[in-house]
C-alpha cells in the first residue's frame, strides 16, 4: 500500500457475537485480511469485538461486514471508530445473543425431548405406528429450521469462503444422518433421524452454556461498566442541575452528597469526607479527602458534602482507562497460543478427511474390524457388533465429526485471560497483555527504582539530635521558624515535622539564603544559622565537634542532616530523608520467596542508596545512574541474566527503561507516560502489588497451559476412539460440550488463587 493510503487509513469496530473462541477469531481475522486495503486486524473475544484498520478509499464498512458474514459469522454492529459505541453497547448485544441462543435451544429441545420419549418405547417395548414420519416431522425444525438454520448458514458461508469453522463439523454431523434416515421410507434400515436431532440440540445447548459461562469469565468488564454514575449534580448559572454524566465537561463544578458516586474524575474544592475507593484500588478502607485532593469517578462518598471540579471526562477518566486496559488484556494473545492457532487452523479439514477415511474403511473392511467392536461391547452398552457395514461406517464418521470440534482448544487461552485480568482489575493490578503474563513467569531479576517506588518520594523529618542543655522543642522552634520562610523541599519537611510534633513556627526577620549551603534569620533577637558544616565554620560557630559523631552516623544512613546554630553556638542537628514505604520490606521479602534477584537503580548517591537497600533487603545497588543511563543498566542486566528482567518505576524518566525491560511495571500513582509504557500497572501504588501480579501471572499461565494440554489430549484421544466405532455420536456431542465447559470451569478456578502479601500483612514500618 502506498504512502498516501497509509496516511488515509481509518479504523472500524465490528461486534461479532458468535466469535466465541480463538479458532473463530482466527477465521474472522483471516477473512478480513484477504481484502485489499486491510491493515492490522485485532480480535477481542471477551467483548466479541474486531478492530480493523483499513483504507476507506478501497473499502467500506459494508465490505468488512460482508467478509465476516461470508466466513459464517453474524455481525451485530459495525461502525467507524469515531462513531463506535462504548463497551456497554457491546454488552447489550451479547445479552441479546444469549437470549437468542436460549430461544433456539428451547425450540430444539422440546421436539427432541418428544423424539426421545417416543424412541424409548419404540425400541424397547412395542413399535409405534407411523414412528418414522412422526420423528422426521419433529426433527425437521430442529435440524433445518430455527434450531439449526443459523448453524447451516454459517457452514455454507464458511465453505464458500474457503474457511472451516466449527459449525462445518456440526452440519456434517447432523444433516447427513437426517437425510440417510429418510431412506427408511423406502428400505428397511436403522433410523439416524433421532441422532441428527440430538446432535443439533446438544450443539445448541453447548453454545448456550458456553456463552453463559464466558459471561461469568468476562464479568469483570460488566461489573466495571455498571459502577459508574449515570447522572451528576452540577452548578450552572447559580443553580444546581442534574445532568447525564456524558454531558459533563472539564471544569464543571459537581456537588457530591453523602452516599453519591463521584460522577467523574476531579479535584475537591470544598468540603471533606471519606471515599470508598475499592473500585480503583481493591482496598476496602475509605480514604480521607479534603480540598486539593484528587477523586476518582465511580468512587462512593461515605459521609461528607463535597464540591468537586471535573478534570477528566468520557474516555479520559480512570474508570474508562481501566476498562480499556482490561479489554486490551483480554483481547491480547499469549505466545503459547500461536501453537494452538496453527493446530486449529488445520484441524477442521483434517477431521473431515479422517471422517471420510473412517467411513471408507468401515465400508470396505468392516468385517475385519468387528473384533474391536466385540471387545468394546463388553463394557460399552451402545456398541453393536452385529450392525451392518453401512451403519457402522455412518456411526464412525459422524462420531469423528462431532467429537473433534476444537471448541475447547479455542477457549483455552481467552477464558483464562478473561478471568485472570478480571481478578487483577479487582485487586488494582492491570495487566496490559497476554504476552506479559507468559514473560512474567520467567522473570529472574526485579529492578526497582528508589524514589516513589521503594520510598515515598517526599522528604520527611526523621531524627533530631540536640547538643547538651538544649531541648528538642527549642531546637525545632529555631529550625522551623527560619525554614518557614523557605520553599525548599527540605525546609518544608522540617516545618511539617515540627508541626506534627506540636511545635509551631514563630516570626523571623532578616531571612537570608546562603547559596546551596543553608539559610539564616533572626528569631527572638538571636541569629539562627541552619546548614552544612562549611556554612557554620565560616560564621565561626562553636561546639561543632560534639556533634561530629552524630552527623557522620546520620549521613552514613543516607539522611540529609543539617546543623542548627543559635547565637554563635551549635545547638543540634535535624535530619531529613525520603522515608521508606511501610510495605517495601515485606514486598521485597515476597520477591525473594519467588526466587527473584532484586536490584535497585537510582540517581541518588551511593551512601543514601545503600542505606535504603540495607533497610529493605535489596540484593544489588546501582547508584548515581542518570535517567538516560537506566536503559543501559537494564540492557546490562539482560546480558548478564538473560531476557528475564522486570522493572518497577513511577516517573517520566522511568518510561524508556520500563519499555526496555522484558516486563515493565508502573506504580499507578505515578506519571501517565510511565503507565502507558508499562506492561503491568499497580493502581494502589504499593510495591506488594508486584508480588501479587507475579503470582497472578504464574497462576493464569498455568491455567492456560492446563487448558491447552487438556483440550489437545481430549481431541488426540477421542478421535481414534470414534474412528474405531467405539463412540456413539450422541455420546460424542455430549463429551464435546463437556470438554468446552471443563476448560471454562478450570479457568474460573483462578478465582480461588491466593495472592499475597498485601499491605495489611506488612510487618516492617518505615523510620518516619
Amino acid at each position: 500500500m502506498n504512502q498516501q493510503s497509509e496516511q488515509t487509513r481509518t479504523r472500524a469496530r465490528l461486534i461479532v457475537p458468535g466469535m466465541g473462541s480463538d479458532h473463530c477469531g482466527g477465521i474472522v481475522k483471516t477473512s478480513l485480511q484477504r481484502l485489499p486495503g486491510v491493515g492490522e486486524v485485532t480480535t477481542n473475544l471477551a467483548a466479541h469485538r474486531v478492530e480493523v484498520e483499513y483504507d476507506p478509499g478501497a473499502l467500506t464498512t459494508s465490505d468488512l461486514r460482508e467478509a465476516v458474514e461470508k466466513a459464517g459469522y453474524e455481525v451485530a454492529q459495525v461502525a467507524s471508530e469515531e462513531h463506535a459505541d462504548d463497551a456497554a453497547d457491546a454488552a447489550e448485544i451479547e445479552d441479546a445473543y444469549v437470549r437468542e441462543a436460549a430461544k433456539r435451544l428451547w425450540i430444539a429441545a422440546v421436539p427432541t425431548t418428544l423424539i426421545m420419549l417416543l424412541m424409548i418405547p419404540h425400541m424397547f417395548w412395542r413399535p409405534i405406528p407411523g414412528y418414522l414420519p412422526i420423528i422426521a416431522l419433529l426433527a425437521f425444525p430442529v435440524v433445518f429450521l430455527y434450531g439449526g438454520a443459523a448453524t447451516h448458514r454459517s457452514t455454507w458461508r464458511s465453505l464458500t469462503n474457503r474457511t472451516f469453522n466449527m459449525d462445518v463439523l456440526i452440519s456434517m454431523g447432523s444433516v447427513p444422518p437426517y437425510l440417510i434416515g429418510l431412506a427408511g421410507f423406502f428400505i428397511s434400515m436403522t433410523s439416524f433421524i433421532e441422532m441428527a436431532a440430538t446432535i443439533m440440540t446438544f450443539h445448541l445447548l453447548g453454545r448456550y452454556l458456553e456463552t453463559k459461562a464466558k459471561g461469568r469469565a468476562s464479568q469483570a468488564i460488566r461489573k466495571l461498566l455498571t459502577m459508574g454514575a449515570k447522572t451528576a449534580r452540577v452548578e450552572r448559572d447559580g443553580r444546581e442541575l442534574e445532568v447525564p454524566v456524558k454531558a459533563l465537561q472539564p471544569g464543571d463544578i459537581m456537588v457530591v452528597r453523602p452516599g453519591d458516586k463521584v460522577p467523574t474524575d476531579g479535584a475537591v474544592i470544598e468540603g471533606e469526607s471519606h471515599l470508598d475507593e475499592s473500585i480503583a484500588t481493591g482496598e476496602s478502607v475509605p480514604v480521607y479527602k479534603a480540598p486539593g485532593d484528587i477523586v476518582i469517578g465511580a468512587t462512593i462518598n461515605k459521609e461528607g458534602w463535597l464540591r468537586v471540579k471535573a478534570t477528566k471526562v468520557g474516555g479520559d477518566t480512570f474508570l474508562s482507562q481501566v476498562i480499556r486496559l482490561v479489554e486490551q488484556a483480554q483481547g491480547s494473545r499469549v505466545p503459547i497460543q500461536e501453537l494452538a492457532d496453527r493446530m486449529t487452523g488445520r484441524f477442521v479439514p483434517v477431521v473431515l478427511w479422517v471422517a471420510l477415511g473412517s467411513f471408507l474403511v468401515w465400508m470396505v473392511a468392516g468385517d475385519a474390524l468387528r473384533p474391536v467392536l466385540e471387545w468394546g461391547a463388553g463394557f460399552l452398552p451402545w456398541v453393536d457388533p452385529t450392525a451392518g457395514p453401512l451403519v457402522l461406517a455412518i456411526l464412525a464418521a459422524i462420531a469423528v465429526l462431532v467429537i473433534a470440534c476444537p471448541c475447547a482448544l479455542g477457549l483455552a487461552t481467552p477464558t483464562a485471560l478473561m478471568v485472570g485480568s478480571g481478578i487483577g482489575a479487582a485487586r488494582g493490578i492491570l495487566i496490559r497483555s497476554g504476552e506479559a503474563i507468559q514473560t512474567f513467569k520467567d522473570v529472574r531479576v526485579m529492578v526497582l527504582d528508589k524514589t516513589g517506588t521503594i520510598t515515598r518520594g517526599e522528604p520527611k523529618l526523621t531524627e533530631i539530635v540536640t547538643a547538651e542543655g538544649v531541648t528538642e522543642q527549642a531546637l525545632l522552634f529555631w529550625a522551623a521558624t527560619v525554614e518557614n520562610a523557605s520553599e525548599h523541599p527540605i525546609a518544608r519537611a522540617i516545618v511539617d515535622g515540627a508541626t506534627q510534633r506540636h511545635v509551631e513556627p514563630g516570626d523571623v526577620t532578616a531571612f537570608r539564603s546562603v547559596g546551596a549551603r543553608g539559610v539564616s534569620g533572626k528569631v527572638d533577637d538571636g541569629l539562627v544559622l541552619i546548614g552544612n558544616r562549611t556554612l557554620l565554620e565560616e560564621q565561626s560557630v562553636s561546639g561543632l565537634e560534639s556533634l561530629d559523631h552524630a552527623l557522620d552516623d546520620l549521613e552514613a544512613r543516607g539522611r540529609t542532616a543539617v546543623l542548627v546554630a543559635f547565637n554563635g553556638r551549635a545547638r543540634g542537628i535535624v535530619a531529613v530523608a525520603d522515608t521508606i514505604k511501610e510495605e517495601s520490606a515485606t514486598a521485597i521479602r515476597g520477591m525473594h520467596a519467588l526466587g527473584l534477584h532484586v536490584v535497585m537503580i537510582t540517581g541518588d548517591n551511593e551512601r543514601a542508596a545503600r542505606a535504603v537497600a540495607s533497610e529493605v533487603g535489596i540484593d544489588e545497588v546501582q547508584a548515581g545512574v542518570l535517567p538516560e543511563g537506566k536503559v543501559a543498566a537494564i540492557r546490562e542486566l539482560q546480558d548478564k541474566h538473560g531476557n528475564h528482567v522486570a522493572m518497577v518505576g513511577d516517573g517520566i524518566n522511568d518510561a524508556p527503561a520500563l519499555k526496555q525491560a522484558n516486563v515493565g511495571i508502573a506504580i499507578g500513582a505515578g506519571a501517565d507516560v510511565a503507565i502507558e509504557a508499562a506492561d503491568v500497572t499497580l493502581v494502589r501504588g504499593e510495591l506488594t502489588g508486584v508480588v501479587q501480579a507475579m503470582q497472578l501471572s504464574k497462576a493464569t499461565f498455568r491455567k492456560i497451559a492446563q487448558n491447552l494440554i487438556w483440550a489437545s489430549a481430549y481431541n488426540v484421544a477421542a478421535i481414534p476412539i470414534a474412528a474405531m466405532g467405539l463412540l456413539h455420536p450422541m455420546i460424542g456431542v455430549i463429551a464435546m460440550t463437556a470438554s468446552s465447559l471443563s476448560v471454562i470451569g478450570n479457568s474460573l478456578l483462578l478465582k480461588r488463587a491466593r495472592l499475597g502479601p498485601s499491605q495489611t500483612t506488612a510487618g516492617v514500618q518505615s523510620r518516619a
